[in-house]
């Protein structure tokens, strides 16, 4: 084990699955010769040279799409985005072909393919540069959706998603390049997809979340804790697959849950998982579920003003005492 940030963890994945398989490539603005726009790719051209680290024109589309056609031809592409806020113009490739060859080729054309880059709010990068993309792509069949919170689960969840045969959109919080963590020294430490993790074991409140607002949800554990409160927080790790089995074991646990996310409250996935609570453990609640999301508006650019939209602490205690009929 060695204590590593999430942006090195990531560097190790890329580096040992390109060392591992001869058809896996890195494919993206700046991913070479700048060592990437976060430095996730620092040192893989010198390694690894320009045939397996290779830059691209600024054009998500044009690249997303050349990244389609290898998979089909039996390669194994890594294409990274700037920001997942600039794959919107790649979606017609992501979601039309990506996500659908499979299905519509009648098997003939699976599509080994990650899709990979920053998501959510960082420090005023304003509305178009600070929205968390999950929403978009887990509602599209043929797709695995995965967004590890911790150096360990990002290494571990990359490497999966590198080995899978379908796409997955890997989705790396953009506050969390510079996070600590330990993380095992092993080529194949691999995380199978779909598959939560408790990161807190408690008895009183469960909070279910997934990438960035993980951290948050620990911090609020850690503050009711000294009020005598345990909080279970379950992160999701891939929101397609959906670990189906730990969302209800935890609800069945502490029969009290906080839902957690960065995004948009509307159609967030956040609504799925009420959905889900509501089918299959209704009649384990002994209180409404509470959400807590994003402010249903677009990023503002003023620090003030982004401080209000964005989850905080604050607001999980609160929601947490709300279901705990606390306040």
């Amino acid at each position: 084990m060695a204590e590593i940030t999430y942006r090195e963890a990531l560097n190790q994945a890329l580096a040992e699955e390109i060392e591992r398989d001869d058809s896996v490539f890195l494919m993206g603005e700046e991913v070479a010769e700048y060592d990437g726009a976060y430095k996730v790719s620092k040192g893989l051209l010198e390694r690894f040279g320009e045939r397996r680290v290779v830059d691209t024109p600024i054009s998500e589309l044009g690249f997303a799409g050349l990244g389609v056609g290898a998979a089909m031809v039996g390669l194994r592409p890594i294409i990274e985005f700037m920001t997942f806020n600039f794959s919107f113009l790649a979606l017609d490739q992501v979601i039309n072909s990506a996500a659908k060859m499979f299905y519509m080729s009648g098997g003939q054309y699976p599509i080994p393919i990650v899709f990979r880059g920053p998501t959510g709010a960082a420090l005023q990068l304003s509305a178009q540069h600070s929205q968390a993309c999950q929403s978009w792509y887990v509602h599209a069949p043929g797709i695995k959706v995965a967004c590890p919170a911790t150096p360990a689960d990002a290494k571990g969840l990359l490497k999966a998603a590198v080995r899978d045969g379908d796409p997955v959109a890997f989705m790396e919080g953009e506050l969390l390049y510079n996070v600590k963590g330990e993380v095992p020294d092993d080529d194949d430490y691999v995380i199978p997809l779909g598959v939560a993790d408790v990161k807190r074991e408690g008895k009183d409140v469960s909070i279910i979340t997934h990438g960035a607002p993980v951290h948050l949800a620990l911090q609020a554990a850690a503050k009711l804790e000294k009020e005598g409160v345990e909080v279970e927080v379950l992160d999701l790790r891939c929101l397609r697959p959906l670990d189906v089995d730990a969302i209800l074991a935890t609800v069945k646990k502490t029969n009290r849950v906080v839902s957690l996310e960065e995004g948009w409250p509307f159609v967030g996935p956040g609504s799925q998982i009420v959905g889900l609570i509501q089918d299959e453990a209704f009649d384990y609640l002994d209180a409404p579920v509470v959400r807590v999301t994003q402010a249903d508006v677009p990023m503002p650019y003023a620090k003030n003003l982004e401080q209000l939209a964005k989850p905080d602490v604050d607001r999980v205690v609160a929601a947490c005492n709300r279901v705990l009929y606390r306040s």
